[in-house]
């Protein structure tokens, strides 16, 4: 839907989920491409039970307004030879 201002949400959310991350991207690599938004509170890639990476992450800002500007500007940014995506985190840490 439209958002109205931008970070005038409702419900505004400082969590943003990644997506389409490679299986070798971890914390490490991606925690300086997300700080270019903003202050990150938390980062966390998320693993399958066998320890392999579902390519996905959660990360926590420190406000809603630097989720926003993350989630705007770093869409399809090459993280690991692959571009991200990114959407506010709807789904409490699944991927």
């Amino acid at each position: 839907g439209a958002r109205a201002g931008g970070a005038a949400v409702a419900g505004a959310n400082p969590r943003v989920f990644v997506g389409n991350l490679s299986w070798q991207v971890g914390a490490d690599e991606l925690m300086p491409v997300m700080q270019q938004a903003g202050s990150v509170v938390s980062l966390e890639v998320l693993y399958e039970s066998g320890g392999r990476s579902k390519g996905c992450a959660i990360v926590e800002y420190a406000s809603p307004e630097d989720a926003e500007t993350a989630i705007s500007t770093l869409q399809d940014v090459d993280v690991g030879g692959r571009q991200i995506w990114l959407r506010e985190d709807r789904e409490a840490g699944r991927c």
